[in-house]
């Protein structure tokens, strides 16, 4: 039960924190979208899509969004509530071992051999 709070923790506390981690590396950053990233292909695609211009509400001006003010609060919140929720359910997750093959009934020795033939003699 504790591993399983545990992982809830790590895993919420992951998600919340990889968010701006993620976005920067890709090119989304606080002082716009970094040159020759795959934020810079994202947005050139997206403009050439709309004629010229990004769309307000797309998702590269969203990520630029997040990239440049990070998430709000309830964002976060649930954020966080998804990643604990992953988390526990990956910390709780462990595979049983196999169950052992069942005995085979015990035969006196003479009535039969290994094939279940009577032994004829």
């Amino acid at each position: 039960m504790m591993k399983r709070v545990a992982c809830a923790a790590v895993g919420g506390a992951v998600a919340v924190a990889a968010v701006p981690v993620v976005l920067s590396a890709v090119g989304f950053t606080g002082a716009g979208i970094a040159a020759s990233s795959l934020a810079a292909k994202m947005m050139s695609t997206a403009a050439i899509a709309n004629g010229g211009g990004v769309a307000a509400g797309s998702l590269v001006a969203t990520l630029q969004s997040v990239g440049a003010a990070g998430l709000s609060m309830s964002s976060n919140i649930v954020l966080g509530s998804v990643g604990s929720a992953l988390g526990a359910w990956l910390g709780g997750s462990k595979k049983k071992p196999p169950a052992p093959p069942p005995e085979e009934p015990k035969t006196e020795e003479g009535d039969s051999d290994e094939d279940g033939d009577q032994d004829e003699e």
